[in-house]
């Protein structure tokens, strides 16, 4: 979903040469592969979004797969391009990275400072051990290695599978099923209670693209060695259950919404303080209204694709 996007801006935006790999192409957890790959390729800049990613339930069940898989890809690219000469490299983490319970609006010096969320600790440490390489090699070689924390994303090209996804995808999926089928109740994972932050996949890409543009000395001076990522967010939150009732409302849903309290819920709230990002002259552009039913629209015309 995010490499895609990026790729759209940089297209639009008039690279001459964009160079991408599917995953059938290339397998980034293969060290050999991977240094291959950029000796055979003159590379400038890496924006290294690949990753494994996936929902609460996925992440609780397939923790020793989300660590491993996620340290081999970002070790094998982020040397790599060390080697390879690259100039400069965006590493994409993610807001998981915090504490379960930091201070909100959640600022960049909140890493390591608290317990991380049990249910997705494991792609937690990978996305901060991720950020930490890229500080090691900025402070070790002067690499001019950048890290972004994304909030929660959707867009087209999302993962729409119940058994993997986000919760949005997952919602959009289970409210447009209930109105093919005519079913009067959809239940929904936990409380409802917990608040997240969404970001449209097509803003990440417009920020990220911001971010690498920016000058050296204005990157570095706004961000320090010890802490180098930026968050990158809406800037506003809302509850699982107001989101529930929008994704319902734009599909078209007029039935009973269920929650399942026996059900994780996860972080009670992740909101980001997005203050660093604004400084360095970016902000969001794609309200959420907007942007879920956009990505109703895509998912339908898609659907045999979503599975």
């Amino acid at each position: 979903m995010v490499g895609s996007a990026i790729v759209r801006r940089l297209s639009t935006a008039g690279e001459t040469r964009v160079v991408t790999r599917t995953r059938s192409e290339l397998d980034l957890t293969r060290q050999s592969d991977v240094e291959e790959f950029f000796a055979d390729e003159r590379i400038d800049r890496v924006y290294l979004a690949a990753a494994r990613v996936g929902g609460i339930k996925a992440n609780n069940d397939f923790p020793a797969d989300f660590i491993r898989e996620n340290l081999q890809i970002q070790t094998n690219v982020i040397h790599s391009a060390h080697r390879a000469g690259v100039s400069r490299l965006l590493f994409l983490g993610s807001s998981c990275i915090y504490p379960r319970l930091a201070a909100q609006p959640i600022s960049e010096d909140a890493m390591m400072t608290g317990v991380l969320e049990a249910t997705n600790e494991a792609y937690a440490v990978a996305k901060i051990a991720g950020i930490k390489m890229c500080e090691a090699y900025r402070r070790q070689f002067g690499s001019d290695f950048r890290s972004a924390m994304p909030t929660n994303l959707y867009g087209p090209n999302d993962n729409f599978d119940l058994d993997s996804s986000h919760v949005l995808p997952a919602l959009l999926r289970k409210f447009h099923q209930a109105v093919v089928s005519g079913e009067q109740v959809v239940p929904v994972w936990g409380s409802g209670k917990p608040r997240r932050e969404f970001l449209h996949v097509d803003d990440m890409a417009a920020a990220s693209c911001h971010l690498m543009a920016l000058p050296a000395d204005q990157y570095w001076s706004a961000v320090s060695d010890h802490c180098s990522h930026v968050n990158v967010g809406f800037g506003s939150d809302v509850s699982i259950a107001e989101l529930a009732e929008r994704v319902a409302s734009i599909c078209g849903f007029k039935g009973r919404i269920e929650f399942d309290p026996s059900m994780p819920d996860g972080t009670p709230r992740k909101l980001l303080d997005v203050s660093r990002l604004k400084s360095l002259g970016w902000e969001p552009e794609i309200s959420l209204q907007h942007g879920l039913s956009s990505t109703r629209d895509w998912m339908v015309e898609h659907w045999n694709e979503c599975g």
